[in-house]
């Protein structure tokens, strides 16, 4: 079984995961959640809606775009070693209000349409697998490259992006490969903090406290209290993704969720893309990727955001409570 490429156990993990931000009884807003921290009452519900995989293909640019034109995503994040990625830097050059974001990308996931480092390849074997494509999943990299490799790619994908004129708001990391290891998450926030950008990473809530309990997850909540601590903006909850197969399914779920959002600030990380032969060329997974696109132009989405008092705010903003 797959979803979005990820494998099974992947899979399963993070809609644990789901649940467990979801269901879980909403926790006392405090005067440290990050709503307050940006001047906002602590028990308002901040909402970044942030598009992940810009670059990856035509489809998902234009999808993308087109989301971000009519206001239904806050915030994207795109991943430069991916065939597409010169269209959306093009787009990103004449839009630089957009807050778009590195998706730092350590995997090539799908059947045949696949991509390479952006370092050269004798510098970074080991994210290289035996088609010469980065790895497939995330363990596959965990198990073979080393930090020191992981940090010289991840340099060449900032590095390119600032090359093509990109700003980026923020960093992530595709398919949570940043997050598999704590040698990995050190790179990552290193990075961070060397070139300024924010980095996606979550407060040690009770939920992600649990869900790496649950995992075995090595970013454990004494790493998440030092990135803290360390002056870094920090989410105050994250969904990775809801049920559903199509359009009318994940449009009743993006509005479950909605109804039960939490005070504080919460990404909620969505992939559009059209319908179109490209896209289903590349993946099975389209089905969700246009349901999600789908859900978000809804004009009934829109309004249940503005009836349920939901601010959209971006990941600059965010970003603002990084301290140096």
């Amino acid at each position: 079984m797959k979803y979005f490429g990820r494998d099974r156990n992947w899979t399963m993990r993070f809609l644990l995961f789901i649940c467990m931000v979801v269901i879980v009884g909403a926790t006392t807003a405090a005067a440290q959640n990050s709503a307050a921290q940006l001047g906002y009452d602590a028990n308002d519900r901040l909402l970044i809606i942030h598009a992940d995989d810009v670059g990856m293909s035509h489809s998902v640019n234009l999808a993308t775009i087109e989301a971000f034109k009519q206001g239904a995503i806050s915030s994207a994040s795109i991943m430069v070693p991916c065939p597409w990625f010169p269209e959306i830097a093009a787009w990103a050059r004449e839009n630089p209000d957009a807050d778009l974001g590195l998706h730092l990308t350590l995997t090539s996931e799908w059947k045949y349409y696949r991509w390479r480092p952006v370092a050269p390849p004798d510098k970074v074997p080991g994210l290289i697998d035996e088609e010469g494509y980065m790895w497939r999943s995330e363990k596959q990299t965990a198990a073979k490259a080393t930090a020191r490799e992981i940090e010289i790619e991840l340099r060449a994908q900032i590095e390119r992006a600032i090359a093509f004129g990109i700003k980026p708001t923020h960093l992530d990391t595709h398919m949570g490969a940043l997050y598999t290891r704590k040698d990995y998450f050190d790179v990552y926030t290193k990075l961070g903090k060397e070139y300024g950008i924010p980095v996606m990473v979550m407060r040690a809530s009770p939920e992600m406290i649990a869900y790496g309990k649950a995992t075995g997850s090595p970013i454990t909540e004494e790493v998440l209290n030092k990135v803290e601590a360390e002056g870094f903006a920090m989410l105050d909850h994250l969904v990775t993704g809801v049920p559903g197969r199509d359009y009318a399914e994940r449009k009743k779920s993006y509005h479950d969720l909605l109804r039960n959002l939490k005070p504080g600030v919460t990404m909620l990380i969505v992939h559009l893309g059209l319908a179109d032969a490209e896209l289903k060329a590349i993946t099975g997974s389209w089905p969700q990727r246009n349901g999600d696109l789908l859900s978000l132009l809804d004009p009934e989405t829109r309004a249940l955001i503005k009836e349920l008092g939901i601010k959209l705010i971006t990941f600059r903003e965010l970003g603002k409570l990084a301290r140096k």
